[in-house]
């Protein structure tokens, strides 16, 4: 579907060189061209044009002065800087340049006909007029000769047994006696020079020789390898011509043939036997063809053919024609015609070796031509509907054109073709320029034409003579008379200093962008009546200028901006001046779209509309698979044809040359969003039916928009069917956050979704607009939408089943209640819905929903007629029990009467429905009673007192209530209710300290000396009992009460000073324990880091038989300590948590050498803190009784030692828990400065310091400044 397009002309016209140009040669490290003449040789600069060298080959003999010589070949040698000439006479020259130094290195007496060089330019073959070949190396030392003609087929000879041979076939009327005819060969051609024809593979391992046999008059075709030993000879082809080019893939070699009505292009395999073939578009005898020359790549065959004279007052012409194969069909691409006489005839003309796609002419009035071309893929536009985005794809005089919307296929091969929207020819235009004369010579005067508006046109010219080129507009003349031919003159134009290589025009905004050869980019106002250049200017005022020229340009919006999208021959990607991407191999621009292929075999897709630069770099350089809709996989080589307008196809062509449609899922989301915008819905269902995309995205686009048109959505859709499945996709996600996200932010995504939930509204919605329309029409659809909410009224679908079958409706849309049930059980599964049918006790229903699902009649026929004897309440009972529905089922049998209540409160007791069975009778009942009671014992057997305290208390049951208020120590519960069970004074005594000693217990000394002193009028026992719990004031409240001052001096003074003195000591251990654990730590921390910076981590002794284990143990790697405690873990997890968390502390083991020493330090350090922190309300309370009894020294000293300690600790809190450590025990060390080893080191610290459950050890604990622990008075 690609075109060959002319990407520039360079042209230098009448060359000063003596004589007529007879052959020529490239010099590509130069630049330059070197063409020989009958008087020698002349380099011209075709881009400078102007004459480098000049070197007459008369002067020094090896030519005639006469003008009589040819030369017959010239090669530039570029490892000896030198140009190798051989002559028809039979001199081989090479010739230096830059030294205009002449040397004969060969001489063949008999003459040289054809020089052929390899390609690699290390052999040398030269034909020689005694129809011998030589072969020489590239220093011109003879390696072998041979005849041309050979009577041996070559070592390639085919073997054969006879099967299949001719004479064993079957010849029909023919007789037997066809088997041994003998086969005549036709002469060569008249017009044959019979000069032999010499052509190498690309790689030089053969090449291949076409002469005349001198036996039979025609040609053959021999391959010979590089050891010049020949391989094979072609099959006898009658009429075959000259011409000659061996593919330089290697592949084929063409040559011509002449046949009785066509003249063929034919190709030979490397054994000679023929392998397809073309025809010329002339008629026999009409053309002669001269040469054939394939490009560098193997893509592009030119075809050089000359008119055969047939009549005396025609004027021959000759013309050169560009083929492309593309699945198996040749394609004429360009067609250039010279004439036959004069300046403009063709002398020589070749391919470009580097650059694949320039042809180089050469005509007789000593004038060079090169042509560089492009692929290019001709589409209109497709803005509006009526314009289908067809491809134009050129053939010769017949240009199909692709309609994507007819037929996607293979183009070309053997297939038929189908054309529905041919294009039909309007008119022919032809071009009136004031000066036609140039026109003969370069046939492609006018380039890059552009259609801007339906009667302007836009054309390029360059200047044969400066790099500068000229804008043409073309308009139609007014002709009334022809109705088929047309003609376009030049109304203005407009110079240009530079080549123009592209033109491109942006059919929206109309803007017409240049870009010249150096790559600078011009906007030209064609509309002005100045016809002004300006350059073209980014976003920052800079004029942009493409890096390297662009063969493929395109103007697009991208954002507010519009810019200059440009793609290289190197698949370069550029917008702009930047480069994007480097791995392009198409790309399209459509409506807000940019659409790309990529070398790693990819499309992706951008939106422009919202784009930038930096985001469409990110895009394309990113290496990541998953882009959402942006990016998706194609077959290896596809390119871009064409994208269908207002359709969600793309057009891609494989290397083959077949198209295939992709729908590109970027293309269909944002038509499926146009259509939803515009109330399409039909469309867009259909589209997201076909293409698998989620039904969700209808509603999750807009929802509010879809609730308002809900019932315009079923009518359009209308249909059961389409209306059930969009049903069965319906999920509360939302899509266009999840799979589909909206490219860009807008209105319509900030509203989200309506309050409640999405399954009910869209479910509730659409059934009551099916119902006002059509409820038997809509029957199942309606169906589903009570089954599809988020908890499925299945008892409502049973029911409207249920009526159906009853009434059956008359309407000719409606269903029978079998098919809705047939349907529905597509939806649910069949138990489910039988027991959803046995809980409505509708047992016509159930009978209904059994008969359609699997279960045996024998199964539920018993229990059904079982049901039916049953009282009703009973029934339902049993039902819901078996449905273990136990809340209905106790509901229903409450009602039965209270024979039935022992059933009902063990089912109570069994299912624990204790608060829900409190419900069904009042407070006053016994039944109420015996389920309070029966609570409460479910409360005691749960550990639960209180609570059973509580409801024992509420129903009467006091002395269960009592017991469980004892039980949970809630003393003053029991004592309340003591007094409601009349309990005499001695019973109050003895409950009073039964309640004390169990408060001790809990350590409750407060709430036990209160009891004692108010219930068993012991205040001594109380006293004491605070002195115990060092409540120091209020035991001197009790003393002071009851005027027992003697107290203060027997207990309340010793205890104060034994207090002191715990604290004394428990302080000194505290700071003790505290130094020393700070000591280790900083100890293993040490011995950790020199470990990993020594890399000792792999050489650690295991387990600890080692002396030196207790050093190095604390940096065991973490691999070693978790294979040692997950095996014994294993066995750990099944035991009690008491002997979990025993092994947990083991773990953290303050054993020196212990594998996380370092935790079970840190651990103990932040225990001691704490326990110290927690102090603080109990020294103060203590240092003011101390004060108070004139105990000053001991105060002052407890208040010392208590504030020495926090110091210490609080000094010691940044020391131990350091900040550096923190990080590097959470993430490991990088940065340009890390090696491996210190990495490895920190992921190995990482791995053995910091396990996910010990993280809060790292964390500081907390010494509040704030609490009032000190007494001033004590200073």
């Amino acid at each position: 579907m690609r075109n060959l397009k002319l990407f520039r002309t360079l042209e230098f016209r009448d060359i000063q060189g003596p004589g007529n140009p007879q052959c020529f040669c490239l010099r590509t490290e130069q630049g330059t061209v070197l063409i020989g003449s009958e008087h020698g040789l002349i380099e011209v600069d075709p881009v400078s044009r102007e004459v480098k060298n000049e070197v007459s080959l008369v002067a020094e003999g090896f030519l005639p002065e006469d003008g009589s010589g040819r030369i017959v070949g010239v090669q530039d040698l570029l490892d000896q800087e030198s140009v190798c000439v051989a002559t028809a006479s039979g001199d081989i020259i090479l010739c230096s340049l830059s030294t205009q130094q002449l040397e004969c290195v060969g001489s063949v007496a008999s003459g040289i006909s054809v020089m052929s060089w390899s390609p690699d330019q290390e052999l040398v073959l030269l034909a020689t007029g005694q129809q011998t070949l030589i072969m020489m190396t590239k220093d011109f030392e003879p390696i072998l000769e041979q005849q041309i003609h050979q009577d041996d087929f070559g070592e390639s000879k085919f073997i054969t047994v006879g099967w299949g041979r001719k004479e064993t076939q079957f010849h029909g009327s023919e007789g037997r006696q066809a088997a041994f005819q003998m086969q005549m060969h036709e002469s060569a051609l008249p017009w044959d020079d019979h000069r032999p024809q010499v052509t190498w593979r690309g790689d030089g391992q053969f090449f291949a020789v076409s002469v005349v046999c001198p036996e039979t008059g025609a040609r053959k075709v021999r391959v010979w390898n590089r050891e010049f030993a020949l391989q094979s000879t072609s099959e006898p082809v009658a009429g075959l011509g000259p011409a000659l080019a061996w593919k330089p893939s290697g592949s084929l070699i063409a040559s011509t043939q002449d046949k009785p009505n066509q003249q063929d292009i034919v190709f030979f395999e490397k054994n000679g036997l023929l392998h397809g073939h073309f025809t010329l578009p002339f008629l026999k005898d009409e053309v002669k063809v001269n040469d054939l020359l394939w490009n560098a790549d193997s893509s592009v065959l030119a075809v050089w053919l000359e008119d055969l004279q047939r009549e005396e007052s025609s004027i021959p012409k000759t013309c050169v024609q560009l083929w492309t194969v593309g699945n198996y069909h040749w394609y004429l691409k360009q067609s250039l015609s010279f004439s036959t006489c004069g300046k403009s005839k063709i002398v020589s003309l070749m391919w470009d070796p580097v650059t694949p796609y320039r042809l180089h002419v050469v005509c007789q009035g000593w004038h060079y031509l090169a042509y560089d071309w492009h692929w290019t893929t001709d589409r209109s536009v497709g803005d509006n509907s009526s314009d289908l985005s067809n491809v134009a794809v050129i053939d010769g005089s017949d240009c199909p054109s692709a309609d994507p919307t007819v037929k996607l296929g293979a183009v070309g091969g053997s297939g038929f073709k189908v054309c529905l929207r041919t294009p039909h020819l309007e008119k022919r235009y032809k071009i009136q320029f004031e000066n036609n004369e140039d026109q003969d010579v370069n046939p492609l005067k006018l380039g890059l034409l552009t259609w801007i508006e339906e009667d302007i046109f836009l054309a390029v010219s360059h200047s044969e003579f400066s790099p500068r080129s000229v804008i043409h507009h073309l308009t139609p003349a007014s002709s009334e008379m022809d109705e088929e031919h047309g003609q376009l003159n030049v109304s203005s134009s407009a110079a240009v200093d530079g080549v123009i290589i592209s033109l491109c025009c942006n059919s929206k905004t109309k803007s017409v962008v240049l870009q010249l050869a150096d790559g600078q980019i011009f906007k030209y106002l064609w509309e002005s009546p100045s016809l002004a250049i300006k350059p073209w200017k980014n976003s920052g005022g800079f004029p942009v200028r493409f890096p390297y020229p662009c063969t493929q340009t395109e103007l697009a919006m991208i954002g507010e901006e519009e810019c200059v999208l440009g793609l290289t021959d190197r698949c370069r990607f550029f917008i702009n001046d930047i480069e994007v991407a480097s791995n392009i191999t198409s790309f399209a621009v459509y409506d807000e779209f940019l659409l790309l292929t990529t070398h790693s075999h990819t499309c992706q897709c951008f939106c422009l509309r919202d784009a930038s630069f930096k985001t469409l770099q990110a895009g394309l350089s990113s290496n990541h698979v998953s882009h959402g809709e942006v990016l998706r996989k194609v077959e290896r080589g596809s390119r871009i044809v064409t994208v269908v307008p207002q359709d969600t196809k793309l057009v891609l062509q494989m290397p083959r040359g077949n198209l295939e449609v992709v729908h590109h899922r970027a293309l269909v989301l944002a038509q499926i969003r146009k259509w939803l915008d515009k109330l399409m819905f039909k469309e867009a269902f259909e589209c997201m039916r076909k293409l698998r995309i989620n039904l969700n995205l209808i509603y999750d686009h807009n929802p509010k928009v879809f609730l308002e048109n809900v019932e315009t959505f079923i009518k359009q859709i209308d249909s059961v069917n389409h209306i059930n499945l969009f049903f069965t996709e319906l999920k509360e996600e939302d899509v266009t956050k999840t799979m589909y996200p909206a490219p860009v932010t807008s209105s319509v995504y900030l509203s989200r979704d309506p309050d409640g939930n999405k399954l009910d509204l869209v479910c509730d919605a659409m059934r009551a607009v099916m119902e006002s329309i059509s409820p038997h029409k809509y029957c199942l659809s309606i169906l589903t939408s009570h089954v599809k909410k988020t908890t499925p009224e299945l008892e409502i679908v049973l029911q409207k089943v249920h009526e159906l079958q009853g009434n059956a409706p008359s309407d000719p849309d409606a269903v029978s209640a079998e098919e809705a049930l047939k349907y529905l059980l597509l939806l649910v599964d069949v138990n489910e819905l039988y027991d959803h049918s046995l809980g409505t006790y509708d047992f016509d229903l159930v009978l209904m929903v059994a008969e359609k699902s699997q279960k045996d009649p024998k199964e539920y026929l018993p229990f059904l007629n079982t049901l039916k004897k049953m009282e009703t309440n009973y029934q339902r009972f049993t039902i819901d029990k078996y449905l273990k529905r136990y809340e209905k089922a106790i509901g229903h049998l409450s009602k039965c009467g209270p024979e039935y209540f022992p059933e009902c409160l063990n089912l109570i007791k069994d299912k624990n429905l204790y608060n829900e069975a409190l419900k069904l009778y009042s407070p006053s009942s016994q039944q109420y009673q015996d389920i309070s009671i029966a609570y409460g014992e479910h409360l005691m057997q749960e550990h639960m007192y209180e609570p059973a305290g509580l409801m024992f208390a509420r129903c009467g049951a006091h002395e269960k209530a009592l017991s469980a208020f004892l039980t949970c120590g809630n003393w003053k519960q029991a004592l309340c209710v003591a007094a409601q069970l009349n309990f005499t004074k001695d019973q109050l005594v003895g409950l009073g300290r039964t309640l004390a000693g169990k408060l001790v217990e809990q350590r409750k000394h407060i709430d036990a000396a209160m009891v004692l002193e108010e219930y068993a009028q012991d205040y001594e026992e109380a006293v004491l009992l605070l002195l115990e719990g060092a409540a120091w004031e209020e035991a001197l409240r009790l003393v002071y009460k009851y005027n027992r001052l003697d107290i203060i001096e027997t207990n309340v003074k010793p205890s104060i000073l034994e207090a002191q003195k715990n604290y004394m000591a428990f302080l000194d251990s505290q700071t003790a324990t505290f130094s020393r654990h700070k000591k280790r730590l900083l100890i293993v921390r040490e011995l950790k880091e020199q470990a990993q910076q020594a890399g000792l981590d792999d050489e650690v002794p295991h387990g600890q038989e080692s002396d030196l284990f207790s050093e190095t143990s604390s940096v065991v790697s973490g691999s070693e300590m978790s294979g040692k405690y997950s095996h014994s873990n294993s066995r750990i997890s099944a035991r009690s948590s008491k002997n979990r968390r025993k092994a947990e502390r083991k773990k953290h083991s303050l054993k020196e050498g212990s594998p996380l020493e370092d935790l079970a330090l840190l651990e103990a350090l932040s225990e001691v803190v704490q326990n110290t922190e927690n102090l603080k309300d109990e020294v103060y309370h203590i240092l003011k009784v101390l004060f108070l009894f004139e105990f000053d020294e001991q105060g002052r000293e407890l208040q010392k030692a208590f504030e020495g300690t926090l110091q210490l600790m609080e000094r010691s809190l940044p020391e131990i828990w350091t900040l550096t450590y923190q990080q590097n025990s959470a993430t490991p060390v990088l940065g340009p400065n890390s090696t491996a080893n210190s990495i490895m080191a920190s992921y190995q610290q990482q791995k053995t310091s910091v396990p996910v459950l010990d993280a809060e050890l790292f964390i500081p604990p907390k010494i509040n400044r704030r609490t009032q622990w000190k007494l001033s008075l004590l200073d």
